[in-house]
């Protein structure tokens, strides 16, 4: 019975061990896990070779910090849930608003978007007048904070994609009438300009896109990478990753 009880115990802790491993919290120094998805001329994961203008920034950050990094590339929905539901996570480029403000630390603004529809050219999507288009059919990422504002402005044809690129492909074979994203993202999806057979509206929102961390990031950890921002804007690596992807620089706030 002695020996019985003994071989129960060890088994015991072994499991507990095995359960602690497992679940135990991230350490202050292992590599910070960042997600993604493909959005050029931002994030582009292409076979082996990724970049992207905020992809480099974000592993300038990481190399200025002192904080090691591993970026993924996943669906957007899927990079949004893991960025909160790991410790030590982060996710970019995400839209900073008052919905998301207590769900994240917000680690560095990246960028400042500006989010347009794209139609094509000759369509009955009236461009220049985007509230006259309200039933018209609206694709736009899923996961995306646009569909709550395009809800409240009384868009409720709303058409989700994957990804930004396959709401292009949805414009192009009829099955929307417009698509709605960042400006820079749907120019370089439509070859570095929109004109030709598609046509962009004017500015329906501006907003700062950030490296958005999980909330166990400390604030002396925001500081470091606020600061590295700064540093990078300073001595104009930031100016010069944009101009590298050919996107407009604009203030970030």
């Amino acid at each position: 019975m002695t020996l019985l009880r003994h071989r129960t115990t060890l088994l015991c802790c072994a499991l507990l061990l095995g359960w602690s491993v497992v679940h135990a919290p991230a350490l202050a120094n292992d590599p910070i896990r960042i997600s993604t998805s493909d959005m050029p001329p931002f994030s582009m994961d292409r076979g082996n070779g990724r970049s992207g203008a905020l992809f480099e920034m974000v592993e300038e950050l990481s190399r200025r910090t002192g904080l090691p990094a591993n970026i993924e590339f996943v669906p957007w929905k899927r990079a949004m849930f893991l960025s909160t539901s790991r410790p030590r996570s982060a996710i970019f480029p995400l839209t900073r608003s008052p919905d998301r403000e207590n769900q994240y630390r917000w680690l560095a603004p990246l960028y400042r978007e500006t989010f347009v529809f794209v139609s094509m050219k000759g369509s009955d999507f009236v461009i220049d007048h985007p509230e006259r288009n309200k039933r018209q059919r609206i694709g736009i990422l899923r996961g995306s904070l646009m569909i709550k504002f395009l809800h409240q402005q009384g868009y409720m044809n709303i058409i989700e994609a994957a990804t930004i690129e396959e709401g292009v492909r949805f414009l192009r074979r009829g099955i929307v009438d417009a698509v709605c994203s960042d400006q820079e993202i749907l120019r370089a999806l439509l070859g570095g300009r929109i004109d030709g057979d598609y046509a962009a509206s004017p500015t329906l929102r501006e907003t700062s896109t950030w490296l958005g961390g999980s909330r166990d990031f400390s604030d002396a950890d925001a500081a470091r990478f606020e600061q590295a921002m700064k540093d990078m804007i300073e001595d104009g690596t930031y100016a010069r990753l944009l101009k590298k992807y050919q996107v407009a620089h604009p203030q970030i706030k």
